[in-house]
């Protein structure tokens, strides 16, 4: 937390800010978290300056209680459904000259910080910053996120059956991490049959539709524990082999995931990981999810689609040692009909990568 708030100040004094205002909602906008290890539940302002005492205001009364017992050397006060304009008064009680912002913030908001102060300083491009290389302590946290999510990955080969819905194996996943300490933060899940492929990636929200043999299961998991996640991505066939698309699919997914892998080091550029995926379009096929992305406080860069699906202009960046990524991936036919997903949260050394989770990989069947 030290070091945190040491690293804010210093990029205060170069952009000439003299108050932060680290804002989270809904749980939305992971900086306040990180600051204070109070996950935003509602709506909660942390006023940051160097040599001041730091500052929580948030909601809800009944959420008080365990902010004060979370937030790590900061001063909490509830914002009694008050909270910015407590936080108005906070900053002029203190004579703020220069105010910036991290997070999300309501443009009506914006205005009124603005006639107090003069133009706000957004600092959400350095928050991303100094969110992309991981502190130790971070890497290991993020260890725990992950073996939480391996839980979820082994449950399902294990008690998946024909004649579930979708929600059912979700319930699966929640209940192999939730008695552990883990929390859900998403488990998505494509379920569609081989024969006649209707849809190639995994769907945000799950459906009553029933598991049948002869499908095909792809999926997203990640579970965090106290805001650090891991992530997972497997396939799985029902009652039945892989027919000879969905292989040659699982095949060039799993040969991406050793292509993208055995370039990842420190130093890596963008375009080097884009050629190593050229083994998705040299086997006929094309990718509908992100090939890669950082992860861990948010879904930050680089975030990388492949040649025949780009995600924007490449990134103005090298990885480096200490950045977590996902890499998956979500390898798909060109008619958008037939895909699956493989993949996994991976940490940047120096010389390589390394797995942050230990669950096996490979094309699963269950039922």
């Amino acid at each position: 937390m030290a070091r945190r708030r040491q690293a804010l100040h210093r990029v205060m004094e170069q952009v000439g800010v003299d108050h932060l205002l680290v804002c989270g909602e809904q749980r939305a906008g992971t900086g306040v978290a990180w600051l204070t290890s109070w996950p935003a539940t509602i709506e909660a302002y942390v006023i940051v300056a160097p040599r001041e005492p730091q500052l929580m205001i948030m909601e809800w009364y009944n959420h008080w209680p365990l902010a004060r017992k979370l937030a790590r050397d900061t001063e909490v006060r509830w914002g009694e459904h008050r909270g910015f304009d407590k936080v108005l008064a906070d900053l002029k009680a203190r004579g703020a000259k220069r105010v910036g912002f991290m997070g999300a913030l309501a443009y009506s908001r914006c205005r009124k910080l603005e006639a107090a102060f003069g133009e706000l300083v957004d600092l959400n491009r350095e928050y991303v910053r100094l969110r992309l290389v991981k502190s130790p302590e971070e890497i290991q946290w993020m260890r725990i996120g992950a073996a939480l999510t391996d839980l979820a990955i082994e449950a399902l080969r294990r008690e998946a059956k024909p004649g579930m819905t979708e929600w059912e194996l979700g319930a699966i996943c929640e209940s192999a991490y939730h008695p552990h300490g883990g929390i859900t933060f998403i488990h998505y899940f494509l379920v569609t049959p081989m024969a006649a492929p209707e849809y190639c990636v995994p769907r945000q929200i799950e459906s009553s539709r029933k598991v049948r043999p002869g499908d095909v299961i792809a999926t997203e998991i990640t579970a965090h524990f106290h805001e650090y996640p891991g992530q997972i991505l497997r396939s799985f066939t029902v009652g039945a082999e892989a027919t000879p698309l969905f292989r040659r699919l699982h095949d060039t997914a799993e040969a991406a995931f050793d292509a993208v892998t055995g370039v990842i080091r420190h130093g890596t550029t963008m375009q080097q990981i884009i050629d190593a995926a050229g083994v998705i379009e040299d086997a006929g096929f094309t990718v509908y999810d992100d090939l890669m992305h950082g992860f861990g406080g948010g879904y930050f860069p680089p975030v990388l689609g492949t040649k025949s699906r780009p995600a924007g202009p490449l990134p103005d960046m090298t990885l480096e040692a200490g950045m977590t990524c996902v890499v998956q991936p979500n390898v798909i036919t060109p008619d958008q009909k037939a895909g699956v997903q493989v993949g996994e949260l991976v940490l940047v050394t120096e010389k390589g990568f390394e797995r942050m989770h230990r669950a096996e990989r490979g094309l699963f069947r269950i039922g």
